[in-house]
């Protein structure tokens, strides 16, 4: 295990536990299977309920609505042993736990909880985050999908966009402006009249992920499916801190998968009569590759540790975010390098790696995005309004 500096000494036996269980689950059921999928550009169904029976939907949901009950290290370590099989596969999963089944717990009626979270937790219904427009992404309150009274119910009009898990979801939690211009949330199921997913094709990224838009035209939603305990961008926005949270550890789990890869090919390519790890270049590069994975780490567990103590900061989250992502790129890029020709292939995770983060390194907030979020911190000017 790439643990440079023993951060598993600061976990306990629990957690410990949790990441073996996950690591063994993505080596039976993704690790074999992944480069195909990913090359067919195809999502396996049912992954959704192997993931629902290992418990990675909600780790951190009470185990009464079919949650695990977990603290966010735990949540941590799950995402991260799902993002070394691949990031595509980390995204179902971070988009069930906490951007569909975090806001109606914490949103949502009792009602709400008890019917849709615990189908949700075990894989039986898969869910989406409906918040990025086609005209609307790092400017989310701009958004022109709205609900308007009806009597007894609502009508939904409009269209979200780049939606993980949408062509086969069977509930979306959507984010829309009421009347007054207030952003409320709705929880939209299949089969709504009005209510449709096309799926986006032709992508390079996260192929072995489900990709689409949600279309609302005329959509009757009932007065009960709208999240009654939030209101404005507060809502949607504390569902995208959970989430990119477990980005910040997921994206170290693809750096590791590409930093083992690159090692263990440095070590059996023989060039010149040795090893190309003997060689200087490859060394520094191997070198750098786990100084910034464990620089990373550092930084995720102390932010775990903060999640825990309810004291980390939205911006503390954005950080890590960012400097999981961009580091995990580079050392992909670097892994690559040291593949040479072979590090294009299927036969080795490289390639497949890179072109899931660009997705990373642009969703849930943008690289840039994410810089000035904290540049508004250090000055208290925001310099993206």
């Amino acid at each position: 295990m790439t643990d440079y500096f023993q951060i598993s000494d600061l976990l306990t036996d629990e957690h410990r536990l949790i990441q073996q269980t996950m690591r063994d689950f993505v080596k039976r059921e993704i690790s074999p299977n992944i480069e195909k999928w990913a090359q067919d550009a195809y999502f396996p169904p049912d992954i959704v309920r192997k993931f629902g029976e290992v418990g990675a939907f909600g780790p951190t949901i009470p185990e009464e609505y079919g949650g695990g009950g977990l603290d966010y290290i735990s949540y941590g370590l799950i995402m991260q042993e799902i993002e070394r099989g691949d990031s595509g596969m980390r995204s179902t999963a971070s988009v069930q736990g906490s951007l569909v089944m975090f806001p109606i717990y914490q949103y949502g009626s009792k009602e709400q909880r008890r019917k849709y979270l615990p189908k949700l937790a075990s894989g039986e219904w898969l869910g989406c985050f409906g918040l990025t427009e086609p005209d609307f992404g790092s400017n989310p309150g701009g958004m022109l999908t709205n609900i308007k009274e009806q009597g007894d119910h609502y009508i939904l009009n409009g269209a979200k966009m780049w939606i993980s898990n949408s062509p086969a979801c069977q509930v979306a939690v959507v984010w829309a402006k009421n009347e007054a211009g207030r952003i409320k949330g709705v929880i939209v199921e299949r089969g709504m009249a009005g209510f449709t997913t096309p799926e986006i094709h032709n992508k390079w990224s996260l192929r072995a992920s489900t990709t689409g838009e949600l279309v609302f035209e005329n959509v009757k939603i009932p007065k009960e499916n709208i999240l009654p305990n939030i209101e404005g961008l507060k809502g949607p926005l504390s569902c995208l801190d959970s989430a990119r949270y477990g980005i910040s550890w997921g994206a170290i789990g693809a750096a590791i998968d590409c930093y083992e890869s690159a090692l263990h090919y440095a070590q059996q390519r023989i060039q010149f009569d040795k090893p190309i790890a003997s060689f200087q270049l490859i060394q520094k590069k191997l070198a750098e590759m786990l100084t910034e994975i464990t620089k990373a780490q550092l930084m995720a567990w102390r932010l775990g540790t903060l999640k825990n103590a309810g004291k980390a900061t939205t911006q503390q989250i954005s950080m890590a975010k960012r400097n999981s992502v961009e580091m995990a790129l580079q050392v992909a890029r670097e892994a690559r390098q040291i593949h040479g020709g072979m590090g294009i292939t299927g036969e080795y995770p490289i390639m497949r790696h890179m072109m899931n983060l660009e997705s990373v390194i642009t969703y849930e907030g943008t690289h840039d995005i994410h810089l000035l979020i904290t540049g508004a911190d250090i000055t208290g000017i925001p310099a993206f309004k």
